[in-house]
């Protein structure tokens, strides 16, 4: 019995289309309803979740659709599954829930518990974390962890701040606000906050109009696929985007304190890059003490088949920070050196300091991904499914263009001919009972959950092969 089948024997057997536009006339109308009060220009759909179940989420319309989306990845382990909702029910929980601490000044009995839970799933090399609010706000904070940790470490750790400082950062200049810089690559996506809008690439909507921080931008790996193909070419684009790198850290006009980059690019395109290339980073951060923080909001917690997809790449010493968010329904960023726990109390701190009703939730997920052994399961059906895409790919090539994410479970992706033909196929699929989301500006990401089985999979090659035969 897969473990889809132990979690949700009910689960429905099939996608069920009962509208012929969508959303249908109950979901447009919801839609209406619920933008006098919220903004719905970017809603698809409005979705029944007491309905929803499994790999399969319903609308208000009654559709029933194969969800390959998961609430932007951020869905673990299916819709209403029974272990995280004993989890919900748990006194634990509860307390934590009704009676919110300010975890930074009145944290409860039961912290301590919690937070060892959490740092159970810590990535190799890491034994510490800093809760926070969502993956922008992780971002955020391990800037200021990093920067804390670079000024700290010029003036002596624990060392007081001149006067000359602290008057100076209150007119926002140096030497208490110093200019310092974090760089982010092409394509980079970090976040909407101020900080990490700054180093967000992926599309101007993300950071218009706002005042932006003066970074430095690098140029992410652009592969050619297949892989196995195009090795050389490849390991030349390595080299040609570490020697951009080097060269910003040699010629920057102020000290670069930080790079951030994900695994994989996933907003910005579903770009991967190799064990090569994110040592060549390691090695040039250590080479200019630089920090280097791995952004895994969306990678990590078991997408790609690993907990964390950048220990693929055995990084050598391994990276200062690791940031999470979505799939783990927690946020924060792990850590290793103690050193970048800020020096003084009251300077990584707001009201919250994270939530524990989301560190409970995240260990629950972590604990379940480990006592079931789900990630080479994950990893099966992603071979099963990337070889029915191949076979698919043969058949419409114009279609799965840079088909990518083999041996990397199911974050799959390809390309379209382009982003009108990407919508057409995205709506195409939804009224095939297949829910898809895009990635930049023509690719198409599948981010199932980690319960998503041959059986899905049978049934979404299915859909597939049906609409690309007709468009």
């Amino acid at each position: 019995m897969s473990i889809s089948e132990q979690y949700f024997p009910e689960e429905p057997t099939a996608p069920v289309v009962k509208t012929d536009t969508i959303p249908g006339p109950q979901g447009a109308q919801a839609i209406k309803t619920l933008g006098e009060v919220f903004d719905t220009r970017c809603t698809y759909f409005v979705a029944d979740y007491y309905k929803s179940k499994g790999n399969y989420i319903v609308d208000v319309d009654g559709n029933t659709y194969l969800d390959l989306y998961c609430q932007v990845a951020s869905i673990p382990l299916g819709y209403n599954n029974p272990a995280l909702i004993e989890t919900a029910k748990d006194p634990k929980t509860i307390s934590n829930y009704v009676n919110r601490p300010a975890l930074g000044n009145f944290a409860g009995n039961d912290f301590e518990e919690i937070q060892r839970e959490l740092i159970k799933a810590a990535p190799k090399g890491q034994h510490l974390v800093w809760n926070a609010l969502s993956g922008a706000d992780a971002n955020e904070l391990a800037f200021k962890a990093v920067f804390y940790n670079y000024q700290a470490k010029k003036r002596g750790f624990n060392a007081p701040f001149s006067a000359e400082e602290e008057s100076s950062c209150m007119e926002n200049s140096a030497p208490g606000a110093p200019e310092l810089a974090i760089m982010s690559f092409d394509h980079a996506f970090h976040g909407r906050l101020f900080a990490t809008a700054s180093v967000t690439r992926s599309k101007p909507i993300h950071k218009m109009d706002m005042p932006a921080f003066k970074w430095p931008k690098a140029q992410f790996p652009a592969y050619k696929y297949p892989l196995e193909a195009n090795t050389e070419a490849n390991s030349a684009e390595d080299d040609r985007c570490l020697a951009i790198v080097e060269e910003f850290f040699k010629t920057w006009h102020c000290p670069i304190a930080a790079v951030i980059v994900e695994p994989i690019q996933s907003e910005g395109g579903d770009n991967h890059a190799s064990a090569k290339f994110f040592q060549g980073l390691r090695d040039i951060t250590l080479k200019y003490e630089a920090r280097l923080i791995i952004d895994e909001v969306q990678t990590g917690c078991g997408g790609t088949g690993l907990l964390w997809e950048h220990e693929r790449y055995n990084i050598t010493p391994p990276p200062d920070l690791v940031t999470f968010s979505k799939k783990m329904q927690s946020a924060g960023y792990f850590f290793h050196d103690p050193e970048f726990v800020p020096n003084f109390p009251y300077r990584q701190f707001n009201t919250w300091c994270g939530d524990p009703v989301r560190v409970i939730l995240a260990g629950a997920i972590t604990r379940e991904i480990r006592e079931k052994n789900i990630l080479p399961q994950i990893k099966e059906t992603g071979d099963y499914l990337f070889g029915k895409l191949e076979s698919i790919q043969s058949k419409y090539p114009t279609w799965l263009q840079n088909l990518r994410g083999k041996g990397k479970a199911c974050f799959i992706a390809w390309d379209t001919p382009s982003g009108d033909d990407r919508a057409k196929f995205l709506n195409a699929m939804k009224l095939n009972g297949v829910n898809m989301g895009g990635c930049a500006e023509v690719g198409v990401r599948l981010r199932p959950t980690l319960v998503f089985g041959k059986k899905h999979v049978d049934i979404f090659v299915e859909r597939l092969d049906q609409v690309l035969s007709t468009l």
